[in-house]
């Protein structure tokens, strides 16, 4: 295939997952998934290969070929569909529900016969979503305090929510009968269905127009992402390279958690262990091996070259290991809802400081770390809010750390305060950044955010949070960042600092504060540009005093279970 057919059979490919994207996105009801934007999609071929995705979540779509696979090992058939968010069997957490559409050669490849066809199947079309709800002990199905995945919500290995293009009404009614406010998960799902649909015509329309035979022009696609990723590791000195970082606790206890990471290049491979990690935790952030995979291969394509087309031929070179029954590899029936979320953004961490020691100047200063996830619904099930709150990204060495946006493993928007304030008893009192979170350096890390949300009816509030003790760390001498913060006001005045991780029944009227984490700086404070230093203070980006705000809030620390 020649460069210019593959440039423009590769840019056709990835077009077809940004349009599941917009479908699922447009379709969807829920705020999480069309305003936020928590969902991903993605092509694989027959033999279920990642060939294209849409620049949508990075820890959903690296982990989104354990899916397939898992859907590959139950003979899938063209005219199915696959509905699956079991953490070990080709899952993450159980709120990414994750759909898989084998695309036979013919729109009316719904039978049992023609379709079943390898020869006739010509891939897949995949999406995953954040589902807002999927029952389980709180609302949101993000309980801090989880010690089993029993308590996070309804648990779905590989079924077949479609079979011969029928769909299958029972599946679905079981889903729906244990989840809460059933009307937008079904919106939801439909959304997903319709994102798979317009991917397998699209692929069935490349198929018929395309001048190369689909699977041959596949093959192009994810070996040239392989060359230009091994020639990208082969940049890269020779040599292991080592790093370890700590959790906040695990939602039950608040005793930091070892990840360690020995990073090995050897010329063009590279291969990541996690030996010296803990072992898997009572509480739920263990996170299964697709999120650690796909954290893994997030964190060694931003540091080598993002601009390579991202698909199967980029993973190829790359091996991790993982111990068996640790927090990165656990043994079922343990929670992982926080794993996908805090955990992930801890492996990142540590792989970046690995690398950091074999090329310095490509890696930023810590960014904060955290998604800051908060969910807040009512008991009743008669509304679910979750978001996840930007923060601070840490300064590079040429530039500063941008202010207030998503960092790592996640890349959502906000939810809108007018979007957020017509879909929920809830009022958003203050959103915006926190002077002097930064840390300070030659350049300055991002700012972090303060949101803070008023709830109109007695709710159950989750709090999913990190760096709340240990600063996101500068780089080459610069300062580290703020720490976050989690804090409630009740109705009468009196406030309460929050630990990382929790879960509480607050009274109507009550407001819930998170301070999300500033990112690190880079290089010597001292070198800093003194005119950037003066349109920092008429920015409001630090006070004169220097003081974080927020950071010793009134109240007692409440750490009560």
């Amino acid at each position: 295939m020649d460069p210019i057919a593959l440039e423009v059979f590769r840019n056709r490919l990835e077009g077809v997952a940004e349009e599941m994207g917009q479908v699922l996105i447009r379709g969807a009801y829920s705020p999480n998934i069309k305003e936020r934007r928590d969902c991903s999609t993605a092509l694989f071929d027959a033999d279920g290969r990642l060939v294209a995705q849409a620049e949508h979540i990075p820890v959903h779509l690296g982990a989104m070929p354990a899916a397939v696979d898992a859907v590959l090992e139950r003979d899938p058939r063209a005219g199915d569909v696959w509905v699956l968010n079991d953490p070990f069997a080709g899952g993450t957490h159980l709120p990414d529900v994750t759909m898989v559409s084998p695309v036979g050669a013919t729109s009316d490849d719904g039978g049992r016969d023609g379709g079943s066809e390898s020869g006739d199947r010509l891939g897949y079309a995949v999406s995953r979503a954040h589902h807002a709800d999927v029952g389980g002990a709180t609302p949101g199905s993000m309980p801090a305090g989880a010690a089993a995945i029993y308590e996070e919500g309804v648990r779905i290995p590989p079924v077949r929510l479609q079979r011969g293009g029928e769909r299958v009404e029972d599946v679905i009614d079981l889903l729906l009968a244990n989840v809460r406010n059933p009307d937008e998960r079904r919106a939801d799902l439909r959304a997903q269905l319709a994102a798979n649909e317009r991917g397998a015509d699209r692929l069935r329309e490349l198929a018929a127009n395309d001048d190369h035979p689909l699977d041959e022009a596949f093959d192009a696609v994810v070996d040239y992402s392989r060359e230009r990723t091994t020639s990208a590791l082969g940049d890269l000195p020779d040599g292991t390279y080592e790093a370890e970082d700590v959790l906040e606790g695990d939602g039950r206890t608040d005793e930091d958690v070892p990840v360690v990471a020995s990073v090995t290049v050897d010329g063009d491979s590279l291969s990541v262990d996690f030996t010296g990690t803990a072992d898997q935790v009572t509480g739920n952030c263990n996170a299964p091996r697709a999120v650690a995979h796909s954290a893994v291969y997030f964190a060694v394509r931003a540091v080598t070259d993002p601009e390579i087309p991202p698909n199967q031929g980029c993973y190829d070179p790359i091996t991790v290991r993982i111990p068996e029954g640790s927090l990165l590899d656990p043994k079922p029936p343990a929670a992982v809802v926080g794993g996908n979320v805090e955990t992930s953004q801890r492996v990142t961490d540590v792989v970046f400081e690995a690398l950091a020691e074999a090329v310095p100047e490509r890696v930023p200063a810590q960014g904060q770390g955290t998604m800051n996830n908060l969910t807040v619904g009512a008991r009743d099930g008669s509304f679910a809010y979750y978001e996840t709150v930007g923060g601070g990204f840490g300064a590079r060495s040429d530039r500063d750390g941008m202010d207030g946006v998503q960092v790592g493993m996640t890349n959502t928007l906000n939810t809108p305060v007018e979007a957020l304030e017509l879909a929920y008893p809830l009022r958003v009192e203050r959103y915006g950044f926190r002077p002097d979170s930064g840390g300070d350096g030659e350049y300055r890390g991002g700012l972090g955010l303060e949101r803070a949300v008023r709830v109109l009816e007695p709710a159950t509030v989750s709090l999913l949070t990190e760096r709340r003790r240990h600063a996101p760390q500068g780089r080459a001498g610069g300062a580290p960042g703020g720490t976050g913060e989690n804090v409630v006001v009740r109705p009468d005045g009196d406030r309460a600092v929050l630990p990382a991780k929790v879960t509480r029944d607050v009274p109507a009227e009550s407001t819930v504060v998170v301070r999300t984490p500033g990112g690190g700086g880079y290089g010597d404070p001292a070198a800093r540009d003194p005119a950037r230093r003066g349109r920092d203070r008429v920015d409001g980006v630090v006070t004169e005093d220097g003081t974080l705000d927020g950071t010793d809030a009134d109240g007692d620390d409440d750490t009560s279970e």
